[in-house]
């Protein structure tokens, strides 16, 4: 199909075409693809190797999340997810995950939740956190979060 077609009145108009995923979104998916072959890195040493390839900003966020989470969440298991660092509950279901700030170009890094996670309050409750710094503040708010969540 070109990217012309007739108009309503006869004429000709440019179709407007769909550019699709981002690059950035390619490469998720693609890491996603990677994650889930048999033998492929999984686990703690491939999330402390993800967060290494981390911008030092994003890299010290990420390494304190992980600690928080390690050390009040020890049931969750550290795997890659859409090539980030992530937490799962027994069976493999991601209940939380660390988005650097870089992955997608945006201007703070993510602390996210999934449906596995016990955060339901009411009819309406957050399930993702923006995190431009990390301080003992944030951190003892992401330590209540993840006990909430895992239990």
């Amino acid at each position: 199909m070109n990217d012309r077609q007739k108009s309503a009145k006869g004429g000709t108009a440019t179709k407007k075409r769909y550019e699709g995923f981002t690059v950035a979104e390619k490469d998720a998916m693609k890491q996603r693809v990677q994650e889930q072959k048999p033998g492929a890195a999984d686990g703690e040493s491939a999330v402390l190797e993800k967060i290494t390839e981390m911008s030092d900003v994003d890299r010290a966020m990420a390494k304190r999340v992980h600690a928080v989470i390690k050390a009040d969440a020890p049931a969750l298991t550290p795997k890659l997810w859409y090539g980030m660092p992530a937490y799962a509950r027994d069976g493999g279901k991601i209940v939380c995950f660390f988005q650097p700030a870089q992955k997608f170009k945006t201007r703070y890094a993510t602390l996210g939740f999934n449906d596995p996670a016990h955060l339901d309050e009411g009819g309406m409750w957050p399930v993702a956190f923006a995190l431009h710094k990390l301080t003992a503040t944030e951190e003892a708010k992401i330590t209540a979060l993840v006990k909430k969540a895992v239990s």
